[in-house]
């Protein structure tokens, strides 16, 4: 081979290198490059959500999807505050994913097979972070105490969403007769509901009691018992960044798994400290970036996972402080308590 060529064939392997990056093809990830090169993740939320995520009187971003991307910017880029929310509602979501406007969702997406499969729209879930389930909100006193009396009856929902679609069928199957009043937002959807234009709203229970805490008269409604679907809220990503849907999947479960361990945004400097000094605990060794390379194999810094915790704290304190029985929602943990303590939330092993 010619001196010239032979200079050019390495230069020729890293440029494809760098493309198959990009692509997310390859075992580096394209967008976790692009994140750090930016120096700030870009994190879709929903943005009017109490609760989830919402802006507070002093303009800050709060809420448990929101901790989630502090979270996923202190492990990705060593600072929980490097990031920009960008408010998308349902119809708009996937399309500002795919295009690279946002890095990932975090806003009340459910988990389904069209949405995660190619022929849909193609994106890789993360762990789901709030098992939730369709439910309905009436105003108290009205005589709405089950499906069956919303016979009849106008039914306001979000167009666009799984809950448009769930009304339908579930209320087909009962043959309950109801004329659907659709809205692009869910600021129209709740609106016209209070205005009295339908006699009952539907979405995703933790979503009805997240707005029904920013009513003027919240206990003026109820929500009824009946439970419409299974409602799997988890984070999304495109799924031809592999690498990228792995490090997000893994900083999500470093949540769950801390909060099985008892660590805390609190006390993470001691239980650090406690590993350091004690050759023999394995596990907890691996966990914090003490011992092996678990980091390196996602492309994030060996303690990414303390990175996580001190920047949100764990999965239960996520729930708590935004959504909790304590918190304005007011809601019970239910399905997402660990899985030791009877619920749904299980890490796989960081081994």
């Amino acid at each position: 081979m010619p001196r010239k060529q032979a200079c050019l064939l390495p230069l020729l392997v890293s440029a494809l290198a760098i493309s198959s990056c990009s692509r997310g093809d390859g075992p580096s990830s394209g967008r976790l490059a692009m994140v750090r090169s930016r120096d700030q993740l870009l994190c879709g939320v929903n943005g009017k959500l109490p609760g989830f995520s919402f802006v507070d009187r002093t303009g800050t971003y709060r809420g448990l999807d929101v901790e989630i991307c502090h979270a996923i910017a202190a492990a990705v880029l060593g600072d929980g505050s490097k990031v920009e929310f960008r408010e998308l509602n349902p119809a708009e979501r996937f399309t500002a994913l795919a295009s690279g406007e946002v890095d990932l969702l975090s806003r009340n997406t459910s988990y389904s097979l069209s949405r995660e499969a190619k022929g849909g729209n193609n994106v890789a879930f993360a762990p789901v972070v709030f098992y939730d389930g369709q439910g309905m909100l009436v105003p108290r006193g009205s005589g709405i105490n089950s499906l069956s009396d919303l016979n009849g009856q106008s039914i306001c929902v979000l167009s666009g969403t799984t809950s448009e679609l769930n009304l339908a069928n579930r209320l087909r199957e009962r043959s309950i007769r109801y004329t659907p009043l659709k809205y692009q937002t869910a600021d129209q959807t709740f609106t016209a509901y209070l205005q009295g234009r339908c006699a009952a709203v539907t979405s995703d229970r933790s979503g009805l009691a997240a707005k029904r805490s920013s009513f003027p008269v919240p206990e003026a409604h109820v929500l009824l018992t009946d439970q419409m679907s299974k409602e799997p809220l988890a984070p999304a990503s495109v799924k031809a960044d592999t690498a990228w849907a792995d490090a997000l999947r893994w900083i999500i479960y470093a949540l769950m798994q801390a909060e099985e361990l008892g660590i805390t945004q609190a006390n993470i400097d001691t239980r650090v400290a406690e590993a350091r000094a004690d050759p023999n605990q394995a596990d907890l060794r691996r966990f914090l970036g003490i011992d092996g390379d678990f980091g390196q194999q996602l492309g994030l810094a060996p303690d990414f996972v303390v990175r996580a915790i001190k920047a949100s704290g764990n999965y239960g304190e996520l729930f708590e402080r935004n959504v909790g029985s304590a918190s304005p929602i007011g809601l019970e943990r239910g399905l997402n308590k660990p899985w030791n303590q009877g619920g749904l939330l299980y890490a796989p092993p960081f081994r």
